[in-house]
C-alpha cells in the first residue's frame, strides 16, 4: 500500500499547531500540509487544563493570533474563552480539515536519498502503527508533559485519608463545597487555584517552599477597549499588541538590569494589595532576582483580596510529612486538609517524546544545538516551536512559523530539498535552551537542545530583535547548508 506523502506535516494541534497550519497554507501555496494530533480535540494546553479558574498569565492580544484580532472587553482570559478562540480559528481558516486526531507520532527518520521523512505514528484506541513521508517536518506540541505531571511523594502520604489532585489532571466531579483545601506551589498554576477555589471552599491554603514574584495586572485592558470603539478590530490589534509587546520589553529590561529597582517596584505595589501587618519579607521575598523565574501575574487581584479578607491563608514552609487528617511541616506546624493539590509543577517533554535518525544514526537531542531557537544542528528540514518564557508564547510561535514558510518557499523555489544547520561544537559554549532556573527546567535541562553564546545559536528572548533575524533578513546563512536529494540527477 502506497504510503501518504505531505510537504509538510506539523505534530501538535494547539495554539502554535493551529498558527503553523495557517501559515503553511496562506505563505506556502500549494504545498500539501497535515496536523498530526495525539489527542481527540484542538487545543492542546488549553483543552488538557481544566482545573478551577485557569487562565493566561498574558494578555490575549499577543498571546491571540496576529491574522484574527481578539475583539472581546477582556485581555486575560479564562482557559474555556482561549479553547473556544482557538477551535474557532481553526474553523475559520479550514484548518481543522486538514488535522489527523489521535495521531501520537512517536518516531521520525531521514533519508538523505530521498530527502523525506519518515513519520510513523500510533492512531486510535487499538494504537495501530501508520506510516506517513513528508519534506519537512514542524514540531508544535510545545513542551508539556501531556501524560504525566510532576507530583513528589512525601513520607506518610498513603495514609492521607482525604483526595490528593494533580491540576494537570483535575476530576470535574471534585466537590470542594466547605472542605479544608492546601495547594502546594507557589507558581502561576498556585496562584491562580487559590483564589479561584475560595468561592466553595471552607478556606484555602497556599503552601509554598519559597516565594515568587507576583504582580497585579488588571483583566480589563482601558486603552484596547478606547482603540476597539474607534478603530477598526485589525488596526486597534496591531495598535495594542504593539504596545503590549513594548511594555513587556522594557519590564524585562528593566528586571534583568535593574533588579533591586525592581524589587522595590513589586514590593511597593504588594503593599497597597494586603494589609500592613502581612508578613511580606517571609511570603513575597524570593532568593533570586525577577525573571531569573518566570513573573506570576494576579488577575485583577483576586489573590490579594482573598488573602486580605481571610479566605486565603499562606505559608512558606516544607512539607515533613502526611498525616491521616493533613500536613505536618518541617517548622511542626500542623495544616488540616481534606483535599491537597499538588500545583507542584509540570513534567517536560522534549520534541514530543519523539525519537529521531538521520540515515539510520540515532539523535541525542541534549548533545544538539538549536540554530535560531528552532532548528537542530546536523538534523535536516526540522523545526521545533518554542515560544518566549518572558513574554507571550504565541509572539515568537508566529515568527517561527513564518521563518519555516520562507525557507520552505527558499528551497522550492531555488530547486533545493535540503537544508541542514551546522557548527564546530567545539567552539560552542553549553547553554540551557530555556534560561529560567525553575525546578520544572532543572529537572528536564540535559534532555533538551542546547544553545550558545551566541546568535544565530541563542534565543534572543526579545521580540524586535527576532522580528528582525525571523521576518527580514535572508534565510541563507553560513550555518545552513542547502543540498538536493542525493537521488536526484
Amino acid at each position: 500500500m502506497a504510503v501518504e506523502h505531505f510537504d509538510v506535516v506539523i505534530v501538535g494541534a494547539g495554539l502554535s499547531g493551529i498558527g503553523a497550519g495557517y501559515a503553511i497554507q496562506n505563505q506556502c501555496k500549494g504545498k500539501r500540509y497535515a496536523i498530526f494530533e495525539g489527542r481527540d480535540s484542538i487545543g492542546g494546553t488549553w483543552d488538557l487544563f481544566r482545573y478551577p479558574g485557569v487562565r493566561s498569565d498574558t494578555d490575549m492580544y499577543t498571546l491571540g493570533y496576529h491574522f484574527r484580532p481578539w475583539t472581546k472587553p477582556y485581555s486575560m482570559a479564562d482557559g474555556a474563552s482561549i479553547l473556544e478562540y482557538v477551535r474557532e480559528t481553526a474553523r475559520e481558516f479550514g484548518i481543522d480539515q486538514h488535522i489527523r486526531f489521535k495521531h501520537q507520532v512517536k518516531s521520525a527518520a531521514w533519508s538523505s536519498d530521498t530527502a523525506r521523512w519518515t513519520v510513523e505514528a500510533e492512531v486510535g484506541p487499538d494504537q495501530t502503527r501508520v506510516t506517513y513521508t513528508c519534506g519537512f517536518l514542524y514540531l508544535c506540541s510545545g513542551y508539556y508533559d501531556y501524560a504525566e505531571g510532576f507530583a513528589p511523594q512525601w513520607p506518610g502520604q498513603k495514609a492521607f485519608t482525604g483526595q490528593v489532585v494533580h491540576p494537570q489532571f483535575w476530576p470535574q466531579s471534585l466537590d470542594y463545597s466547605g472542605k479544608q483545601v492546601v495547594v502546594v506551589g507557589s507558581g502561576a498554576t498556585a496562584i491562580t487555584l487559590v483564589p479561584s477555589m475560595t468561592d466553595k471552599a471552607a478556606h484555602v491554603t497556599m503552601l509554598q517552599r519559597s516565594p515568587s514574584y507576583v504582580l497585579s495586572l488588571p483583566s480589563s485592558d482601558g486603552v484596547a477597549n478606547a482603540l476597539h470603539r474607534w478603530l477598526p478590530a485589525t488596526l486597534a490589534h496591531k495598535l495594542v499588541r504593539a504596545k503590549n509587546v513594548a511594555f513587556a520589553m522594557l519590564f524585562y529590561a528593566v528586571c534583568k538590569r535593574k533588579p533591586e529597582f525592581a524589587k522595590k517596584v513589586f514590593h511597593g505595589a504588594l503593599t497597597k494589595q494586603l494589609p500592613a501587618d502581612f508578613d511580606f519579607k517571609t511570603h513575597f521575598n524570593p532568593r533570586y532576582d525577577p525573571w531569573d523565574e518566570r513573573v506570576c501575574f494576579v488577575r485583577d487581584g483576586d489573590m490579594f483580596k482573598a488573602l486580605s479578607d481571610g479566605r486565603a491563608s499562606m505559608e512558606t514552609d516544607s512539607i515533613d510529612h502526611f498525616t491521616p487528617e493533613g500536613l505536618v511541616l518541617a517548622s511542626g506546624k500542623t495544616l488540616k486538609a481534606d483535599i491537597v493539590v499538588t500545583a507542584t509543577g509540570l513534567k517536560l517533554k522534549t520534541c514530543a517524546g519523539m525519537r529521531f535518525t538521520v540515515d539510520g544514526r540515532a539523535i541525542d537531542l541534549g548533545k544538539a544545538y538549536a540554530y535560531q531557537g528552532m532548528m537542530l544542528s546536523g538534523v535536516p528540514n526540522l523545526a521545533f516551536c518554542v515560544g518566549y518564557t518572558n513574554a507571550s508564547w504565541t509572539l515568537r510561535a508566529d515568527l517561527a512559523s513564518r521563518y519555516v514558510t520562507r525557507l520552505i518557499n527558499y528551497m522550492a523555489r531555488t530547486g533545493l530539498s535540503v537544508c541542514i544547520p551546522t557548527c564546530d561544537e567545539s567552539t560552542m559554549t553549553p547553554e540551557p535552551l530555556i534560561g529560567l532556573r525553575s525546578g520544572y527546567v532543572m529537572r528536564a535541562v540535559d534532555s533538551f537542545p542546547k544553545q550558545g553564546a551566541t546568535a544565530p545559536w541563542r534565543m534572543a528572548q526579545n521580540y524586535l530583535s527576532d522580528l528582525l533575524n525571523l521576518r527580514f533578513r535572508s534565510v541563507t546563512h553560513r550555518n545552513l547548508a542547502f543540498s538536493r536529494a542525493k537521488d536526484t540527477p
